[in-house]
Formats: structure tokens, C-alpha cells, sequence
């Protein structure tokens, strides 16, 4: 059976249908809409399609290959690094991508969206990414990070976690900002919504953590402080379900066109700034990935391949399988 396509004289009965089960409803409902779906598996099990070789027979001849590191393991299972973030966050993502470049060894911990206690009780507020380090001596504390680029400095620049400054540093490309900024809202729009309505992302297994990202996360036009004032908690459902029952034809051709754009300014498939991979990468990839959650989203060539080498490089799996 093929993956579902836009179809959009059943979108009030299936989508909007799909969507207010899966943020009112019991867990049957979940069953309802996960067997609607054909093929659908966590992100985190979504294998990349491409192998490295068919990677390099695509890639241009000016591409540098990236020596990855040696497979780094702690002979002690104790001592392995434990991640504790969410699937969606870009910021948890660039974490998992440097560990992934740097091939370590890590546990990855996916916290509930509503799980206030456990990163209140590391770090002191509810925040993603967390890393902990588990400490080798029994009298040291383990040693707990938050914020994603001071982790990935961490890890660059310890030779406990091997070679030391494998990525290139960041570029200051200016582009590459103006261009995540010029999509920010259209993308809070396409894919904030998806991402609760899916049911099989790991932050948002269970109701209460689907009503805490939709209490805590607006949808344009509305800003945070509008969001907030809103007394009745079913307007917000209710604007969540809209933006899934709306035709979206419009909002992919304008995405369309800005990935159009976005591809002539990433240099190449295997790294986005000439010179090689470099923190311009982490932040850039990690921002494209949700994309991949938003059905019938057409990407040139060269951006695809971007997105499925690092994919496989980092071992950090794309939403294909759940786009909706």
C-alpha cells in the first residue's frame, strides 16, 4: 500500500478526525490513527535508504569525505553518556549529530513532554537537551550539561570522547541564518501540528504530554502571550486541528521554493560550507530535519542528499515514514 498522499475532500473526516483522537481520546484512539497509517515506525528505527557508497558516486568532485572516528565504547557500560532529550528539537538534534560524527557511544534518553521532574531534578528546569557524563571515580558527582553547543564543545575538545576537533568551527555565514529566519513561522505552522498528531514520536506518547506542547507552543499568528490568554484550553485545540484541516497546498509551494533557494547556497551534499563538515552543519541539518515530517515537500536533489548523507553519517533517522 502506498504512503499516504494529500487528499483533500477526506481531510475533514480523516485528518481533523485523526488529530482530536489523538489529543482528546483514550489510547484506543491511538490505535485507530496509528492503523491508518501504513508503514509507520519511531524515528528512531527509520533506516536511511542510501548506503555510503551510493552517497559517493552522487556526490561532486569537489566533496571532501569525512574520516569518521573509530566506534568509541567505554569497557565499563556504566560509564556510557546518557542524552536526555526529544525526538522533534532541533537543539536535542545537534547533539545527537556531533555524537554521531564523533561516533560515541551514548544512551538516549526521551523524556515525556510534560516530564517537568527529571530535568528539574538534574539541572534545575525543564530543558533539552541534558547530558550526563557518568563520573569514574565513585567520589566525583557526574558531571551534568545543558545547552546543546556547550555539550558539543565539550565532547570536541576532551580526547576521552577521541579525536579532538573533528568539525570545523562555525563559519558565520549570514545566509544560512536569514534563510531559517525567513521560514521560521511557515514551518511552526506545517509542522508543529504534526508532530502531536502523529502519536509515535516519544515525547508525546500519552495525552498529557501532547496537551503540554500544545499549551506551551503557539501557533501563528498568535504569539506566546496571546496563547497564554486564551482561557478555554479547547481553542487551542481546536486551532491545532484547523491548521491540520486546512489545505497546505499553499504553505509547501512557498517551502518548496525556499528549499530551491536554500539549495543554491549549501556548497555541497556531504556539508553545507566549503572547507568541510562543520558546526554550520549541526545547526543547518538539525533545523531541516522536522521538515521531512510534512508530506508531498518536494527537495531538490542536491538538499535531498544533504539530508540523507548526514542522516546515515550521524545515524540520526529522517521523518520520512511519518510525513503527514
Amino acid at each position: 500500500m502506498e504512503k499516504w498522499k494529500y487528499n483533500y475532500s477526506r481531510l475533514s473526516s480523516i485528518t481533523v478526525g485523526i488529530l482530536f483522537l489523538l489529543l482528546i481520546s483514550n489510547g484506543e484512539a491511538l490505535t485507530t490513527a496509528r492503523a491508518l497509517k501504513t508503514v509507520l515506525r519511531l524515528s528512531s528505527e527509520v533506516l536511511a535508504e542510501k548506503t555510503l557508497e551510493e552517497s559517493s558516486k552522487s556526490s561532486s568532485s569537489k566533496t571532501e569525505k569525512f574520516a569518521k572516528p573509530p566506534r568509541l565504547i567505554p569497557e565499563d557500560p556504566s560509564l556510557i553518556p546518557s542524552l536526555y532529550n526529544y525526538d522533534h528539537c532541533p537543539f536535542c538534534v545537534r547533539v545527537r549529530l556531533a555524537l554521531g560524527f564523533k561516533n560515541i557511544k551514548h544512551n538516549l534518553v526521551f523524556m515525556a513532554n510534560d516530564d517537568v521532574h527529571t530535568p528539574t531534578s538534574m539541572v534545575g528546569k525543564k530543558i533539552a537537551p541534558i547530558m550526563r557524563f557518568p563520573s569514574e571515580s565513585a567520589d566525583e558527582d557526574d558531571l551534568i550539561m545543558m545547552e546543546s553547543m556547550d555539550i558539543i564543545e565539550f565532547i570536541e575538545n576532551d580526547e576521552r570522547f577521541g579525536p579532538t576537533n573533528v568539525l570545523r568551527p562555525a563559519s558565520g555565514r549570514t545566509d544560512l541564518k536569514e534563510w531559517q529566519k525567513s521560514v521560521r513561522l511557515l514551518l511552526r505552522n506545517l509542522q508543529r501540528p504534526r508532530y502531536v498528531a502523529t502519536g509515535l514520536l516519544p515525547e508525546f506518547q500519552q495525552i498529557d504530554s501532547r496537551h503540554a506542547f500544545i499549551a506551551n507552543h503557539p501557533l501563528p499568528p498568535f504569539d506566546k502571550a496571546e496563547w497564554k490568554e486564551m482561557e478555554d484550553f479547547s481553542q487551542q485545540l481546536s486551532i491545532y486541528a484547523e491548521a491540520m484541516a486546512n489545505d497546505p497546498t499553499c504553505m509547501i509551494e512557498e517551502l518548496n521554493a525556499k528549499l530551491v533557494a536554500l539549495d543554491d547556497i549549501v556548497y555541497c551534499d556531504t556539508y553545507c560550507t566549503e572547507g568541510g563538515l562543520s558546526l554550520d552543519d549541526i545547526d543547518l541539518w538539525a533545523r531541516l530535519r522536522s521538515i521531512t515530517i510534512i508530506a508531498d515537500v518536494e527537495w531538490p536533489d542536491g538538499l535531498r542528499r544533504y539530508m540523507d548523507n548526514l542522516a546515515e553519517l550521524a545515524d540520526v533517522s529522517l521523518y520520512d515514514e511519518l510525513a503527514m
